[in-house]
């Protein structure tokens, strides 16, 4: 490396010292903790690699909310016209919940039910009350609106065509397990309404009417007649895990637990280590193809039910051991820029945030719950942060997430998913990272060591 100006050195001593640099360039980027801009094995990274402090995870989860406030409202308007309806004792035919920016903001969408719980960690983890806000302007909306809905479905015959058809008219996972997830912790930290009502409908839908399998395991009817997606993992078994816990209803943790073992039986592959995206019961050896989001799906529904499952659970070893070759795997996949691949195990795939969050909120809160070693993953949850964050503007919103994506049968279609800031599967994961991440760093159990310009997650003593 060839000396630099003074001018550079003082103007890099500035940024080390502010914590400034992805402001001030895109990169490439040397590690703030190395003292030394001469040292010739200092290198440089497409990403700032260094320790992120809790004042920077801190502001860019404020300006995901920020963002998310603006965007995504709490209105009913007419679709027709998009004026505001603000009477509603009389409900119109054209009556809808406004969308918000880019009409990408549903406030029954299954992804908004991670936002929510993204929103509940980040209020505990920082004490910010302005994220419990959020969340409990949203239950309020749903639980002010609902009798606006339920007259106008009855008075239009709107059925599933009705704003709130997810709770009137539930038909999927996707309609009430992941909101369904988000109520009860909204619930148990007493943050908004109390939507009791709405959580036991919801879970009567996952526990007594959704599709399975004749050995129990939550399936869909499309798109083949019989076909299980790595995504429902998450549409139910956080819903039935929490809701076990909160009641005490053992039946309902021992039907989340069978799921993820039965989840893992079909699609779990022990050479890979890896989830496929689903299986077909009329095509059992069809190809496996290992869509990144699908598998942070199953890795977050597994550590959200470890969370809650009791130790004596006869399966709850099995349950660990499934995350834990999973986390094992997942880690070896990460690529140079902290991110992983759309595809995981295709590095001609572009790097995707969504599913990156879900890792990096997954392995840092199986390190803080003792589950995995800090050895072995803290730095790479670490790395996986500081590359997620780069995806956060300044406008707060998340960049680089796949769209909705179905069960596909080919690579093309994986491939070519478009990315886009309104795809809102990146928002709730990113929120969830930053805060478990912040918890990570703060760990007392953990000393964290920068040392031959790396970091070493050392377990302290006990």
């Amino acid at each position: 490396m060839s000396r630099q100006s003074p001018g550079f050195v003082l103007v890099f001593a500035l940024v080390c010292c502010s914590g400034l640099e992805s402001v001030l360039a895109d990169g490439p980027y040397r590690n703030r903790d190395n003292r030394s801009v001469y040292d010739l094995s200092e290198g440089t990274y497409p990403i700032p690699y260094q320790m992120p402090r809790r004042e920077e995870i801190v502001e860019v989860l404020q300006r995901i909310r920020g963002y998310l406030e603006t965007a995504a409202p709490t209105r009913i308007i007419n679709d027709r016209t998009g004026d505001q309806i603000t009477d509603w004792t009389t409900p119109i035919e054209d009556a809808y919940t406004d969308r918000g920016e880019a009409r990408a903001f549903y406030n029954l969408d299954y992804t908004m039910g991670v936002t929510h719980s993204g929103m509940l960690l980040c209020a505990e983890v920082t004490g910010d009350k302005a994220f419990t806000d959020f969340t409990a302007r949203h239950l309020q909306f749903i639980a002010d609106a609902l009798p606006y809905f339920r007259a106008q479905g009855e008075k239009f015959n709107k059925g599933r065509r009705g704003a709130f058809r997810a709770i009137l008219h539930t038909e999927s996972l996707d309609d009430s397990g992941s909101m369904c997830a988000a109520l009860i912790k909204a619930r148990q930290a007493g943050v908004g309404p109390d939507l009791e009502p709405v959580i036991r409908h919801w879970m009567d839908y996952i526990s007594t009417k959704q599709f399975r399998l004749p050995d129990g395991t939550l399936a869909r009817q499309r798109p083949q007649p019989v076909s299980l997606w790595a995504d429902d993992a998450y549409m139910s078994i956080p819903a039935l895990a929490h809701m076990g816990a909160m009641t005490k209803n053992r039946a309902l943790l021992d039907d989340a637990a069978r799921q993820v073992v039965q989840f893992s039986k079909y699609l779990f592959d022990p050479k890979t280590c890896l989830y496929a995206h689903g299986w077909h019961a009329n095509q059992p050896l069809n190809p496996q193809f290992y869509w990144a989001r699908a598998n942070g799906w199953v890795m977050m529904a597994t550590v959200e039910l470890l969370g809650v499952l009791p130790e004596d659970h006869p399966q709850r070893d099995e349950i660990l051991n499934y995350l834990r070759e999973h986390i094992r795997a997942v880690a070896r996949l990460q690529s140079g820029e902290g991110l992983w691949h759309q595809m995981l195990d295709k590095n001609d795939t572009y790097l995707e945030t969504s599913a990156s969050a879900m890792f990096v909120f997954s392995i840092a809160r199986a390190i803080n719950r003792g589950w995995i070693s800090p050895v072995s993953y803290g730095s790479v949850a670490q790395a996986g942060w500081i590359g997620v964050a780069q995806k956060v503007n300044r406008r707060g919103q998340v960049e680089g997430t796949c769209v909705g994506t179905t069960l596909a049968g080919d690579n093309v279609y994986y491939y070519h998913r478009p990315t886009s800031p309104y795809a809102t599967h990146g928002y709730g994961p990113v929120l969830l990272a930053g805060a478990e991440m912040i918890r990570l760093l703060e760990n007392p159990k953990i000393d964290i060591r920068h040392s031959v310009r790396t970091y070493h997650y050392i377990p302290k003593e006990p």
